[in-house]
């Protein structure tokens, strides 16, 4: 495994150990997650990490213990220097599911969020309208999610959600349900607005290319009771377009990943 660079600033994430078991039938208990750990550092630009591994091996639960839905049962897990023990305010999470209220115009969906978090009424609409701007949809502005593709609703759901300004966005495989021109379209613009914004992403996604495409780092777990198996930089230079993917390095790198993730341990290139 790859370590993280050491760092004396205080941590963004850090888990230490950390264990997760569910209640099953009767009183068995189902071990999903066993003595996580990894750092991700505090970097000035942000840090774009990509989490991998086969279905159901606990990475929308690693997600979930960020934003402090869940928490471990064995471990810790520390978010700005602070230790979780519920719901975050530092973090925000876009689903892969169309999340848009259909009563509200993509204005309202955005604005929604700041509202809650009790942002100035003078300030909301301002703030929301520049995000939109942001995801190019200015002009659906007023438009209603019936109105609006599937990609054009995920747009709305990035937009809600990098306007609360965290310094966390956690991301469960926002694209999947896309098709692959659409798809392509909203790794770049996720690119280019994080770029701009700055902040620690977190996305989890079962399709290699784009994790590899997308991100500073990718963590591997293997199967349940799951470890992680492999922590790699990906050093690729930015900005990546889509013909970066036929790039020989970038193939050799998704090819690595594979075979860690039909073997279950990491596989030197």
């Amino acid at each position: 495994m790859v370590a993280a660079p050491p760092d004396s600033k205080t941590p963004i994430v850090k888990f230490d150990k950390v264990s997760k078991s569910y209640d099953s039938s009767g009183t068995e208990q189902v071990l999903a997650l066993k003595d996580i750990s990894f750092t991700i550092h505090d970097e000035e630009a942000g840090e774009f990490v990509a989490l991998l591994g086969p279905s159901g091996c606990g990475k929308s639960t690693i997600l979930n213990m960020i934003s402090g839905l869940l928490m471990p049962s064995l471990g810790t897990v520390d978010v700005m220097g602070k230790p979780v023990v519920g719901p975050t305010a530092d973090a925000v999470t876009v689903q892969q599911a169309y999340t848009c209220f259909p009563w509200k115009s993509v204005l309202g969906n955005v604005t929604f969020g700041l509202e809650i978090i009790g942002v100035d009424a003078s300030e909301r609409e301002d703030r929301a309208m520049d995000y939109i701007k942001k995801v190019g949809l200015a002009d659906r502005a007023k438009a209603f999610p019936k109105e609006l593709s599937g990609g054009m609703q995920q747009r709305v759901a990035l937009a809600r959600a990098l306007a609360l300004r965290r310094p966390v966005l956690l991301m469960d495989e926002p694209f999947g349900a896309l098709d692959a021109q659409t798809r392509d379209e909203m790794q770049q613009l996720l690119m280019e607005i994080w770029a701009e914004e700055k902040n620690t992403i977190f996305f989890i996604t079962h399709d290699v290319n784009e994790a590899v495409l997308l991100a500073d780092r990718i963590i591997v777990l293997s199967r349940r009771p799951s470890t992680v198996i492999f922590d790699v930089p990906v050093s690729f230079p930015r900005p990546r377009g889509v013909e970066f993917k036929s790039n020989e390095k970038f193939v050799g790198l998704v090819d690595n990943i594979l075979r860690m993730l039909r073997t279950g341990s990491h596989v030197p290139a």
